[in-house]
């Protein structure tokens, strides 16, 4: 798959953000959920899928509760090395602010566990294709079934990330949960170790609203009359 969107929005000798080129020698199929204070504090979940990492912005992070339906804004694809990316992006840079590893793992495709993973992949790109995307997370904070559903009328890149009902599932805010799980440190650890800004954000109190359409890289909420416009 194509990294020429990626690589447009980027300037490689001002962003320690990996180019790309490396690619996967995993008998598995990888994902990670990397957290993101940008000019949104927002969570970027990826999956690998034909040597690149398909992505969402999720603003509310994921969710364990199968009550809980999280919006999940599709993104341009990002390069496979990208999943070992925890640092700052420098201000100035598309989305700047300090990336953590928030969760990584491998996946299956939902009820093709067993098959090869190349089966997997084409299974997956095609359920990516309908808009219906089912796996299975094997993660340290993330694990069991979950869903990426298209979403109608919302525009053309919004999904829903939904967790399956099993013996992984519960109410259990997962976000609580703050720190790599490749360093353990915390954003702010993170930002202070690296010349980042140490963000403080004020909580913002829940409301019963539908989901609005929200910006690629750095989640923002528009306006409901542009949700549908392409974004």
């Amino acid at each position: 798959m194509s990294l020429a969107l990626y690589k447009k929005k980027r300037s490689f000798n001002k962003t320690p953000e990996p180019e790309g080129g490396k690619k996967s020698k995993s008998k598995s199929l990888k994902f990670v959920v990397q957290k993101h204070d940008a000019t949104n504090l927002h969570y970027d979940f990826r999956l690998e899928m034909e040597g690149v990492l398909k992505s969402w912005a999720v603003p509310k992070g994921p969710s364990m509760n199968p009550e809980d339906k999280r919006l999940a804004m599709m993104v341009e694809d990002h390069p496979y090395d990208y999943r070992n990316f925890e640092g700052t992006i420098p201000a100035g840079n598309y989305g700047a602010g300090t990336v953590m590893v928030w969760d990584e793992g491998v996946y299956d495709a939902m009820e093709h566990e067993d098959e090869p993973v190349k089966t997997q992949e084409k299974i997956l790109l095609g359920e990516l294709k309908k808009g219906d995307v089912k796996i299975v997370l094997h993660g340290e904070k993330l694990k069991g079934a979950f869903a990426l559903v298209k979403m109608k009328g919302r525009g053309e890149n919004a999904w829903l990330l939904i967790k399956k009902k099993d013996s992984e599932s519960s109410k259990t805010d997962v976000t609580k949960k703050d720190r790599s799980v490749k360093t353990k440190r915390t954003l702010h650890q993170i930002a202070e170790a690296e010349g980042g800004e140490v963000k403080k954000r004020t909580p913002v109190k829940k409301r019963n609203s539908q989901p609005v359409l929200l910006n690629e890289q750095d989640p923002a909420p528009v306006k409901k009359k542009s949700l549908k416009t392409k974004s």
